[in-house]
Order: structure tokens, then sequence, then C-alpha cells
């Protein structure tokens, strides 16, 4: 059995992992992402390969790291990484290599995912399947005939920033209007605080979950509400999910999936999300009685990606 090693790469922390070929994680370690990134953080990435080595029953030939960013279309390079400093441009592959003397693969850390929950998640099964991250931002993953999609240029899959709305919501990638602007965290919780606004007399119940203003209110107050059958929460995740299953419909047109994978923070909300996703995906379809995609929840969570990457670096 071949044995790789994946490495997560986030913002705050590195999370690395041996896994074998049927997507289990043997050994695991955790370490803090260096502030100051760059070499500090290259140097640590290869500490924590080296540390998982002399934990592994057999010998390592085969590690990936994924991390949030464009990479280069020869999985070598970070090109822009948005959460960590100093690594735009580097040749991860070559900086790691001279340090370990193995061959290592970069990749995007939705695709990573993708890639482990269509291996050994929900995705089993399925040909053509699509990850949808909703954390703070939107992420995807393309899976298409049984292949991870990358793109002409390594940067396929930022389904986040199709444009929903014209002269909609400004988004961090300084267009108006991204999916990611309605349907991803900050999306959720500010429908909420409209619903507040809208009937501040029914909020009583719901404000109290957190600090007493609706600035206090997390995801996870929402989600707990809704189980408890607060009307401006399961209103929220209603919102949330119509406006995820509009964008949905754009994916099916594009792509053609048989299955979308809801990943990120906001899944655990389960069907006050995704049956919504379902019925919006169903009205705004193109092309009446043309077969729909299945919604499903993931199953992988933080896993994903570092499962993903180190099964990656075996293809």
């Amino acid at each position: 059995m071949t044995l790789a090693i994946g490495i997560d790469v986030g913002g705050t922390k590195l999370l690395g992992g041996i896994v074998d070929e049927d997507g289990k994680i043997l050994a695991r370690i955790r370490k803090d992402t260096p502030k100051e990134g760059g070499t500090a953080l290259t140097d640590r990435v290869a500490d924590l390969v080296r540390e998982l080595m002399a934990q592994s029953p057999s010998p390592i030939t085969k590690v990936g790291l994924s991390a949030a960013g464009f990479v280069s279309a020869d999985r070598q390079t970070m090109l822009a990484p948005p959460n960590i400093a100093g690594w735009t441009g580097v040749n991860l592959g070559k900086e790691l290599k001279e340090r370990l003397g193995l061959d290592v693969i970069v990749e995007n850390d939705a695709n990573a995912a993708a890639w482990g929950e269509y291996k050994f998640g929900s995705g089993k099964g399925s040909t053509h399947a699509i990850l949808l991250i909703l954390g703070t931002g939107l992420g995807g993953g393309i899976i298409l005939n049984g292949e991870l999609y990358r793109g002409a240029y390594g940067t396929a899959g930022e389904l986040g920033h199709m444009r929903l709305v014209i002269d909609g919501q400004l988004c961090g990638c300084g267009a108006r209007g991204c999916f990611e602007q309605y349907s991803a965290g900050p999306a959720l919780l500010r429908h909420a605080r409209e619903g507040i606004a809208a009937a501040p007399e029914r909020a009583f119940d719901l404000l109290k979950r957190g600090d007493g203003t609706a600035a206090g209110l997390t995801g996870a107050h929402l989600t707990a509400a809704a189980k408890d059958g607060d009307r401006l929460a399961l209103s929220a995740f209603t919102i949330t999910g119509e406006w995820l299953g509009l964008g949905i419909a754009s994916i099916v047109v594009a792509f053609d999936p048989d299955l979308i994978i809801i990943s990120g923070g906001l899944v655990e909300a389960g069907d006050f999300l995704l049956e919504p996703a379902r019925g919006a995906l169903e009205r705004a379809a193109s092309f009446s009685g043309h077969p729909l995609p299945r919604i499903v929840p993931a199953q992988l969570g933080n896993d994903a990606g570092l499962v993903g990457v180190a099964d990656l670096a075996r293809q």
C-alpha cells in the first residue's frame, strides 16, 4: 500500500497527516502557521513532513500541499494566496524538494477538498461532481469525467465569483453581485440582520443567543435558533438557500454535474439550508425536464483537503 502525506495550510494552522489509499488518516500533526509566512512557513511545512515521515509505518515518497489561492497549472507555484504572507509567486514544489528530497505537488484547497469528497466522501459513485464550500467566502472544486478540472491556467473552480446580480453587493474580489455575497456565511448573517430590522418585535429570542445585538449573532447562533423553530433564523436560511439554488442553476447549465456537494460551516444547518436550495434549483433550472443533480452535504469535514491532496499526490 502506498502511503502519502497531505498538508493543509491555513492562515492560522497547518494540519498534516499520513493517508492510506482508502483515505484513512493514520497519523496527524497540527502546528501553528507562522504569521510572517514566507521562508519560515516553508521551513515549518518541511519540519511537519519530516515528523510525519518518522511516524510512518512504510516509506513516504508522495507529498501533497493544499492552500487557499491560485496555484500554477503545473501544481508547483502559489500564485496568489490571500491569507498567507510571503508565498506569492513562490515555487513551493521546488523549495520543498530541496528541503525534503521528495516531489511535492501543490493544490488549491477547494480543489483538494473536492477530490477528497469525490474519492472518499459524499462523491463516491459520481463521475461529475462539484463541491461548494460555504464559509467566509464560497469556494469551489470541479470533477468532470472522474478528473479534477483545473482549467487552462490552473485557476478553475472560483465559482463563488460568478456574477448573479448586476450592481449587487460589493465583493472582496472587486466585483459586484458575486455568488458568495448571497450564499456564504456573511450573507446568512446579513439576511438575518435584514429580517431583524424588518420585524424587531420577533427578534428577542434570537438576539438573546448572542450579546443582544444583531451584530453579535453568529452562524452557530442562527443554526441553533433554526433548530428551535425561530422564524427569523429559518427565514435567513431560506433566503440563503434560495440564492444557493439560483447559483447552482447556472453551474448546472455550464457543467451538467450529477452531484453538488455542500461543505463548510453553513452545512451544519442541514436541510434548513439545503431544502430551499433544492427547491430554488428546480424553479430556476433551464430546459424543462433536464435531469438535475442531487444536492448533498459533505462527509469529510475539515479532513477533506488533507485527504484529497494526499491522494492527488499519488496520481
